[in-house]
């Protein structure tokens, strides 16, 4: 199965059944919620499968998430909507109404923009091997400019219009209808608002977390790695940019050959200093605490999540402009130095062969 929903076989026959559009303004801004009465009319083959495309192109089959409540998963209302829907479709548009309402409550903060809501549903969509029903929802924000043409007598008209690129989607959330009484699988993207101030969509609307398997596991731990390692390694001990970028490739190269991550393992291949090592722990703890999910100590490691993480792992050091060093491996052949004669820092590097 490949990273991206579209490029999955099959995935082009995903079966489409109903569209809703809402406009969902913002309550702070006196924006106003407005509720379509009916579904689309879907009968342009071309635009289906084009909206189709825009609702499934990018999500990340692995990254699975589900919805949660403090005491009773029946009381998580996107969860209790949507199960609604599931058992009964004739409810769809009443379900969607509230859907919409309840986006509306929580979109007050000043950074969330108006937009349409979409609510899509899914006769089959493919799935872990299988097919299933899913419901889909999303949200468009942004608005791009485009140019039309079009003719005029014997010549040729052009206009500006604004409207939507069916390439890029804001926020999302693809509900499917399996595991219920956990709280169903869902697939979650929000591309628009990353900061943590207005995540409401994920936090506040959705209100999801991550699903805890391999590849949960193996991503968020090689984002704790990271984060740690870039931030809280530097400010605590005093390593030069060079033992930083050593660290950080110790740490993919043990998610790379290893098939199961062991925390004390990790500890003693990776880290080494008992010192660091005290300091990664209590990050660890303080890391799952600032996200609410905690990282098992030990999970199978999963490979979709090590390609995904290493494209963020730098092993570049940077000297001023002139020098960029990739360092891939062999600490000990480097050896740092500053020279009283020209006043500027140096780096000696042993080598065997130059290609």
């Amino acid at each position: 199965m490949s990273l991206y929903f579209w490029r999955m076989t099959g995935i082009e026959n995903a079966s489409l059944s109903k569209v809703i559009v809402h406009k969902i303004g913002n309550p702070t801004r006196a924006e106003d919620l407005k509720l379509s009465v009916q579904p689309l009319i879907l009968n342009d083959g071309i635009v289906r499968s084009m909206l189709t495309r825009y609702f499934l192109h990018a999500f990340n089959d692995n990254e699975l998430y589900r919805f949660t409540h403090l005491s009773d998963i029946n009381l998580n209302e996107v969860y209790h909507y949507t199960r609604q829907i599931f058992e009964n479709g004739d409810v769809f548009v009443e379900q969607t109404h509230l859907l919409a309402r309840f986006l509306y409550s929580k979109s007050t903060h000043v950074k969330v923009k108006e937009g349409e809501l979409y609510v899509a549903l899914f006769d089959k969509i493919p799935f872990e091997g299988g097919e299933t029903e899913a419901l889909g929802i999303f949200k468009s924000e942004s608005r791009e400019t485009f140019l039309r043409i079009f003719p005029h007598g014997q010549n040729w008209e052009i206009i500006q219009e604004e409207g939507i690129n069916i390439n890029k989607l804001d926020k999302g959330c693809i509900v499917f209808k399996t595991h219920t009484s956990e709280g169903y699988k869902v697939c979650v993207v929000d591309n628009a608002n990353k900061q943590n101030d207005t995540q409401y969509w994920v936090n506040d609307f959705l209100q999801v977390q991550p699903y805890a398997d391999s590849y949960h596991n193996t991503d968020k731990y090689l984002g704790l790695c990271k984060n740690f390692i870039s931030n809280e390694y530097t400010e605590k001990f005093e390593v030069s940019k060079s033992d930083q970028i050593d660290l950080l490739n110790r740490s993919m190269d043990y998610f790379k050959t290893k098939e199961q991550f062991n925390i004390q393992e990790f500890a003693s291949e990776v880290i080494h200093h008992p010192e660091v090592v005290d300091t990664f722990m209590e990050y660890k703890q303080k890391f799952e605490a600032s996200r609410n999910f905690e990282i098992q100590d030990e999970f199978d490691i999963h490979l979709s999540a090590v390609k995904k993480q290493q494209k963020s792992f730098k092993s570049i050091l940077k000297l001023d402009k002139n020098f960029h060093v990739y360092i891939h491996g062999r600490r000990d052949l480097m050896e740092k130095g500053y020279d009283e004669m020209t006043g500027k820092k140096y780096y000696k590097i042993y080598f065997d062969e130059e290609h």
